[in-house]
């Protein structure tokens, strides 16, 4: 809602299950409000014969509603803004794509990091050096409560499981900086945490995620801090850590400019953390990363 709000846009109206929704007062007051899809699909029907159709629907649900929710807005006659991931099953890429054909209307995902700074300085650095193969660490600790293995975050066909609902953001931008995936070999893997070796074109990455309190560093806990990034190549730390904020505003502002990015920029990290989702663990072989030591 900020971030339409922030790009002079209107938000015409919403649905969600809860029905506590003061938030909307903040941005939009005069919005309306559904707490069923269809009722929300009556009124943009309504709309549309009305001659005021919707532009564009930002999808924001649980991943596993994605892909019915992605059609429901291409049905409707509007683009669809989706987040993270775009999808969890790669084969629903395909047949979103070919609904965007029948429609006309585009489908475009949220990357954010790939606005970030820090992070296009360091593609910037890449890409001048074609020649040189990079060795990166990659760590997200970002922990959770109970609650999270009983929510549907905790339910690997309803989010995907831990590499896609907290690493996708992560894939997809090492892969944008350093290349296609060329091998992909997958150390550990449980309900909240995993990690495992990439090679990429440019680069060979060990990288571990985990929503586990136990698997802090003693640097963050000493700061009492529960959520831990970093990404290091060859040794030296890139903080990217700060200047979150406005990225959303910025991805938005970019879609509507026409510069978003779409199903085929998704689909690299999408088929990785397919595979790393359906891969059995080799456990602590060849070059696995320095937390799993613990």
């Amino acid at each position: 809602m900020k971030a339409i709000k922030e790009t002079g846009n209107e938000l015409v109206c919403a649905t969600d299950k809860f029905d506590v929704m003061g938030r909307i007062d903040s941005y939009f007051p005069d919005a309306e409000f559904f707490l069923e899809i269809e009722n929300l699909d009556k009124y943009i029907g309504d709309l549309r014969r009305e001659g005021k159709p919707i532009d564009l629907v930002s999808i924001c649900t649980p991943n596993f509603m994605h892909p019915s929710h992605i059609r429901f807005a291409l049905r409707n006659g509007a683009d669809a803004i989706c987040e993270k991931p775009l999808v969890i099953f790669p084969h629903d890429m395909h047949i979103i794509k070919d609904i965007e054909a029948e429609t006309g209307k585009r489908v475009f995902t949220v990357l954010q990091l790939r606005y970030h700074k820090a992070i296009l300085e360091l593609k910037r650095k890449i890409d001048e050096s074609p020649a040189q193969m990079f060795d990166v660490d990659l760590s997200y600790i970002t922990t959770r409560g109970n609650w999270y293995l009983k929510s549907w975050k905790g339910d690997v066909e309803k989010s995907g499981g831990v590499a896609t609902n907290i690493g996708i953001h992560l894939f997809d931008m090492i892969t944008w900086i350093f290349g296609n995936v060329k091998g992909n070999i997958v150390h550990l893997y449980t309900p909240t945490k995993a990690a495992g070796f990439l090679q990429l074109e440019k680069a060979r990455v060990r990288w571990f995620l985990s929503v586990d309190a136990e698997d802090l560093p003693k640097e963050a806990v000493q700061k009492g801090k529960r959520t831990y990034r970093s990404i290091t190549v060859n040794g030296e730390e890139v903080e990217f850590s700060e200047g979150f904020t406005d990225l959303h505003t910025e991805t938005y502002r970019q879609i509507l400019a026409g510069n978003g990015f779409g199903i085929d920029d998704a689909r690299e990290s999408i088929e990785l953390t397919d595979y790393v989702r359906n891969t059995k663990p080799q456990g602590l072989k060849g070059d696995f990363h320095p937390f799993l030591k613990k």
